[in-house]
This record gives C-alpha cells, sequence and structure tokens, in this order.
C-alpha cells in the first residue's frame, strides 16, 4: 500500500514503486552531522551530572534527524529560529562545538560570553537567531525574520521550530495567520516527540494531526517521519520550494522522539522503559543511517574513522568549556543595551 501523506485539504499519496535512489554521499554528510548531534549531547550530560554546567538543559538525543534533513535545504542567507531544546540546531547550523559548550559552561569563549547558557545563543553569522526559552513565544519571532527577507525581496526562508507542547499556544497561531495573510516565506516546522513536558499528546491535544492545524489559514502541511532523515530532507525541499516561489508558509509536523527526559532534571517516570528501548532498537536515526551507508559500501573502519573525527571535536570542546576563563564580573554591563543613531 501507498505511503499517505496528509497535506491541507488533499490527502497526498506517495506512488508505488522502488524507493528513490539514495544519495551515498549525501547520507555519509548527513550521518555524520547527527553523529556529531549525538556525542556532543551525550557529552553535555556528563558534564551537567559533575556539576558544571548550571540551570536547565535540554538534550536533543533522539531528534538528530529533524535538524540535520532541514538543514540540508537551505542556503546563504536563510534563517533559523527554535526553542530551547537547540544545542543539535546550533551544530547543525555551523556554529563551532567549541562555542556552545563554553556557553553551557559558563565561559567567556562561549557564544554569549558565558553570560546567556543552554537558551541564549545566537549566531547571525550562521543564520542563528536562538534558542528561546519561552514556550512559543519564538514563532512570532520567526515571522520577523522571514518578514524581513519579505520586506527587502531577498529569495530567503525562516525556519522556525516547535514542540507538540507548544503547537496550541495562542501566539502561534496569530502568526500562522499573519504568515498567511502576507504569504511570509516561513516553514513552520513541529517537532512531535510526543511529550510535552511530562504531557502526552493525546492528553494535551485535540487535534493528533498536527500537520492540519494550519488549514484554517490554507497553509499547507505534512506529517514527515522525523526519524528518517533522507525523509525530512525530502519533505523540507519541498517546502523550502514552496516558500521561494512566493506561495506563503509551509507546515512541516515531525513525528520524533527525545530518549532522555524533558530536561536533565526530568526522570520521565510518564513513560516505559520498554517504550523508549523499542524505539530506539526500532527507528533511532544514528543507527538506521549507518545500515543503510553499510548497504551501499563505506565500511565499518570508514565508519569507526568518523565516530573517532567527531568524539574528537567533542572532547576538545569539553576541554576548551573547561580551560576557558568565567567571564569577568564587568561582563554584567555589557550587551545589554545597543544604542540607535540619532
Amino acid at each position: 500500500m501507498a505511503l499517505a501523506v496528509e497535506t491541507t485539504g488533499v490527502k497526498r499519496r506517495a506512488k508505488p514503486g522502488k524507493a528513490p535512489a539514495v544519495d551515498r554521499d549525501t547520507l555519509l554528510r548527513a550521518y555524520r552531522d547527527m553523529l556529531l548531534i549525538r556525542r556532543f549531547e551525550e557529552k553535555a550530560g556528563q558534564l551537567y551530572g559533575m556539576g558544571l554546567i548550571g540551570g536547565f538543559c535540554h538534550l536533543y538525543i533522539g531528534q538528530e534527524a529533524v535538524v540535520v534533513g532541514m538543514q540540508m535545504c537551505l542556503g546563504a542567507g536563510d534563517k533559523v529560529i527554535t526553542a530551547y531544546r537547540d544545542h543539535g540546531h546550533m551544530l547543525a547550523t555551523g556554529m563551532a562545538a567549541r562555542g556552545v559548550m563554553a556557553e553551557l559552561t559558563g565561559r567567556i569563549g562561549g557564544y554569549s560570553k558565558g553570560k546567556g547558557g543552554s537558551m541564549h545563543m545566537f549566531s547571525p553569522e550562521q543564520g542563528f537567531f536562538g534558542g528561546h526559552g519561552i514556550v512559543g513565544a519564538q514563532v512570532a519571532l520567526g515571522n520577523g525574520l522571514a518578514f524581513a527577507n519579505w520586506y527587502r525581496d531577498k529569495p530567503n526562508v525562516a525556519l522556525t521550530y516547535f514542540g507538540d507542547g507548544a503547537s496550541n499556544q495562542g501566539q502561534v497561531y496569530e502568526s500562522f495567520n499573519l504568515a498567511a495573510l502576507m504569504k511570509l516565506p516561513c516553514i513552520f516546522i513541529i517537532e512531535n516527540n510526543k511529550y510535552g513536558m511530562g504531557t502526552s499528546l493525546e492528553r494535551a491535544s485535540a487535534s493528533h494531526d498536527l500537520s492540519k492545524n494550519g488549514a484554517p489559514w490554507s497553509i499547507p502541511g505534512e506529517q514527515v517521519n522525523g526519524m528518517d532523515v533522507l525523509a525530512v530532507k525530502e519533505a523540507g525541499d519541498r517546502a523550502v520550494a514552496y516558500c521561494r516561489e512566493g506561495k506563503g508558509p509551509y507546515l512541516l509536523e515531525m513525528k520524533t522522539y527525545r530518549y532522555r527526559g524533558h530536561s536533565m532534571s526530568d526522570p520521565a517516570k510518564y513513560r516505559t522503559r520498554e517504550e523508549v528501548q523499542r524505539m530506539r532498537e526500532q527507528s533511532d536515526p544514528i543507527e538506521n543511517a549507518r545500515k543503510q551507508l553499510l548497504d551501499l559500501g563505506i565500511t565499518e573502519a570508514a565508519l569507526k574513522g568518523l565516530d573517532d573525527e567527531v568524539k574528537g571535536i567533542v572532547q576538545d570542546a569539553a576541554d576548551f568549556s573547561q580551560s576557558s576563563p568565567e567571564p569577568s564580573p564587568s561582563e554584567l554591563w555589557t550587551d545589554v543595551l545597543i544604542e540607535g543613531a540619532r
């Protein structure tokens, strides 16, 4: 049976037959990027356990295929904004592991000079406009990024990520309305990992198909297997092309899963260990990509070499984050105010 893919107003079905040929180089690049995020987050979890990272720490382990697949669809000048589960997004946009880890540990070598922490890092140079701690607030800001592209007549798009827990926030629907009204080049991406903090989607949302949430404003939507990086890229390419053609916003619901708790302080007792283990064994995005690469002729030795390379980058970031000094007390007064032209 052909796979049904929901879009607003139409049920699109994939044509039966052979799956499209996998580009080995594309998959290898995606595998490496996902592996970097996974190893980075594992190390961040270790540093948190050692007391070297304070405050909240929301890990992206399990969801790597979403951001890596979408990032492969973008070009120069495109922009990304997301919520607080953001380390993976930073790395996928090209931000340096050293700078991200140093910010997590509150050191001067971090992207916000050690003053922002996990939820407040930015890199306009890499088109990343922050992780945001207020649930759903970044969606309206994503509209602003898309508006800037539209106003300046630039062919760029803005990716706005938010979770299933934020999907019913009022400002999200206000943003849908404005984006559709002005035909803004904004791609709304719902990272549906099944749990908003500790509450399952089924208990919190009357809508169980979040890809239809933009239907009142005629925003096209798709449900995507967010555990398959190539499926994410394929859907992302469609969404990006739609926006670049000036047709307005697009909505992608990524069906994904987080292996860890909502944050490092969450014991995740609202789900069973068997559920998590089943997802790891059957749907892990990195392991599935690894198996595909082996089938395509990539050797175990080559994949081991990639893992060693990535582990080296992450260990270097961890070492740098502990050797970089803490910010001077005088830094409390910097980066607070930008004076405009008189």
